[in-house]
């Protein structure tokens, strides 16, 4: 007991063991920053934003291996400023300076909200090359340092430092382009649509910038008078080609060139649109005059309460609602045709009155509902279409009538406690359970069954056979997953083998293994991006083989490799299963991934599959042996996976010469 004691409070001088980071650990933790140059720069002309630049200048080279530079004119840092802002991990922007931007003296009475929040944006040069320089001075002081990546104990150094003269206050940031070479047309339109709502922040590519008038996203620009002295200017842009953030969207005025407080969907005390809705996050309004400056509050966070004030709101909320509306139309219009056309089939087989109907609830739910989806009113209106075609009750009438005095009387007692929508509901989805195990059982012994085509996308897409927690429809098939799998999976890929891959784009088809890999995402607090949050893969083996050591450490290769491929948004954790029709006695189970923990790999069969699923169905399978006992494993698997049909070609429905895609 005393030893125990005398060694608890042992004490040292110095930590037994620090972290430590890989060598490519600053890529993987930047994600998409690395890869999209686009959302790099993006990011870089933030920061000048927020350091209180009025002109940005992009010089993008013609190939690689020259030199890309970012520069702006804003306040800049000493050395001692870079060490302590550019070499923090992390570093927390609000906290240290503020929600607002900083300005240079000469600009002390300039406003802005400023963009950045984890310091994680200023790292965007890596998407290009593996070291960056800064060139960044301020105060009568300045200095370059050349930043690279590193392994061991710090994720990023500075690998030189070199002291320069130079006047006045600004940064600039160049790199080797090795790779990811940017289109010079494409970012200029990136970037005039996602800093157009300030005037007075200018951003040119290669010596040239968009004006307003000649993006390619203006939709609208009209001249209003509001009074015979005053004039306004008004343009509205489609600004989806940004959309980096949406704190800058909504109705922005510019009095003389100026901005007046921030943009908003809020006009004078009244919101115009609902700052929640897609329309709202993909347009920005812009109200210009040269003819109200005495409306203007002295700090130019506001206009003054006046009556002309209120007509330049009152103007404003009549030219928006107007231009949303007429935009809302376009867009019902174009969903409504796109629905008809994707539901030809099926709105062919209804009577004209029927077919009227459906076209009433389509423009009547478009009307009413604007925002709505095209998947989901797509859903709706195939509902409608079955409701149309379930209206003739011949076969009902003849069942009831067949009927015998039990089952009369049970019929009775179901409709007294349940409507006939929730016993549907119910019963409907504990049939689809019991089919699925059912074809499960019956299809995995049968040596004739092509697996490839039948039982594994019957497996794949029943999540819930692996747990309930993978029965939620948040799990989807994720493009960035996909890719990110096939890149890692390219070599093993067995192409031609798997003839549906467009409609199971989860599907991954190798030699002797399907790989299936669905997601559910979350929106990062600070950026408002979607990143992964969970994702499921699931291998299943072909063959009748035994899954062993081999099978087990290649499943842990694809969880590894996941992780550390720099393909995936955010940090997700992965839970893999090996699923096939035995499992080697030499083998454990279940294996942890990561430390600490970032996934796990587990082995199970097709029986244990269908005798845990049983189990918790309460054991139903076992009860409705008769209602499926008839039925072989193939006419299971057609109740279950619904086969898609070939549309017929509608003769108006392409131009004359042009080929089904």
């Amino acid at each position: 007991m005393s030893r125990t004691r005398s060694t608890r409070h042992v004490k040292t001088d110095a930590a037994l063991q620090g972290s430590l980071f890989e060598e490519d650990y600053l890529l993987r933790s930047l994600g998409a920053l690395t890869y999209k140059p686009d959302l790099a720069l993006t990011e870089l002309v933030a920061n000048a934003w927020d350091a209180g630049a009025a002109e940005v200048h992009v010089d993008i080279p013609d190939r690689l291996g020259e030199v890309l530079t970012v520069s702006d004119d804003g306040c800049g840092m000493t050395p001692e400023l870079f060490r302590k802002r550019w070499m923090t991990l992390g570093y927390d922007r609000a906290r240290h300076q503020g929600a607002n931007a900083e300005f240079p003296k000469e600009r002390i009475d300039w406003r802005r909200r400023a963009f950045g929040h984890n310091g994680v944006g200023r790292h965007g040069l890596l998407c290009f090359g593996s070291k960056y320089t800064v060139e960044s001075w301020r105060d009568g002081q300045a200095a370059r340092f050349l930043v690279g990546t590193t392994s061991g104990e710090h994720p990023f150094q500075i690998d030189d430092e070199r002291p320069l003269k130079r006047r006045g206050h600004g940064t600039k940031l160049s790199v080797k382009v090795e790779h990811r070479l940017p289109g010079i047309d494409r970012i200029r339109e990136i970037l005039a649509a996602r800093f157009l709502h300030d005037p007075r922040f200018l951003v040119k590519v290669n010596g040239k910038s968009v004006p307003l008038w000649e993006h390619t996203g203006l939709l609208e620009e009209r001249r209003i008078e509001l009074t015979p002295l005053v004039t306004l200017r008004t343009f509205f842009v489609d600004a989806t080609l940004g959309g980096r953030t949406t704190q800058h969207q909504g109705v922005a005025f510019w009095i003389g060139g100026r901005l007046v407080g921030e943009p908003s969907w809020v006009v004078g005390r009244e919101a115009v649109l609902d700052g929640r809705t897609r329309l709202a996050k993909r347009y920005t309004a812009i109200v210009s005059s040269e003819d109200l400056f005495d409306e203007v509050l002295p700090d130019w966070s506001g206009f003054k309460d006046s009556e002309l004030t209120q007509s330049l709101f009152e103007a404003t909320k009549t030219y928006v609602t107007e231009v949303i509306a007429r935009l809302s139309t376009e867009k019902r219009e174009e969903t409504r045709n796109s629905i008809v056309r994707e539901h030809a089939v099926e709105l062919r087989d209804l009577q004209p009155l029927a077919r009227l109907e459906v076209a009433e609830f389509i423009d009547a739910l478009s009307v009413a509902q604007p925002q709505t989806p095209p998947e989901v009113m797509s859903a709706a209106v195939l509902a409608v279409i079955n409701l149309e075609k379930s209206r003739r009750g011949h076969s009902l009438l003849e069942k009831l009538a067949s009927l015998s005095d039990e089952d009369v009387d049970g019929l009775d007692r179901l409709l007294t406690d349940w409507t006939v929508r929730d016993a549907m509901t119910v019963l409907d989805e504990i049939d689809n359970r019991v089919a699925v195990l059912e074809a499960i059982a019956k299809l995995s012994i049968d040596s004739s069954v092509d697996e490839l085509h039948s039982l594994h996308p019957l497996v794949t897409q029943a999540r819930w056979l692996f747990g309930p927690e993978f029965d939620s429809p948040e799990y989807t098939s994720n493009t960035t997953l996909s890719t990110a799998m096939r890149r890692l999976l390219a070599a093993h890929v067995d192409k031609g083998t798997f003839l549906n891959d467009r409609r199971r784009p989860d599907l991954i088809v190798l030699g002797d293994t399907t790989v299936s890999a669905t997601a559910t995402e979350n929106l990062d607090d600070e950026t408002g991006l979607a990143t992964l949050k969970d994702i499921l893969v699931i291998e299943l083996k072909r063959g009748g083989s035994e899954i062993g050591r081999t099978e087990v450490n290649q499943a842990t290769g694809y969880v590894e490799d996941l992780l550390h491929s720099g393909y995936l948004d955010g940090n997700p954790f992965i839970r893999a299963f090996v699923v096939g029709h035995k499992a080697s006695d030499k083998i454990e189970k279940a294996r942890k991934v990561g430390d600490p923990e970032r996934g796990w790999v587990r082995v199970t069969t097709y029986g244990q599959l269908v005798r845990t699923c049983n189990k918790r169905l309460f054991n139903l399978r076992d009860r409705l042996t008769t209602r499926y006992e008839h039925l072989a494993g193939e006419d299971l698997l057609g109740m279950v996976l619904e086969r898609p049909t070939q549309l017929d070609l509608i003769a108006d429905s392409r131009p004359m010469g042009r080929q089904a895609d």
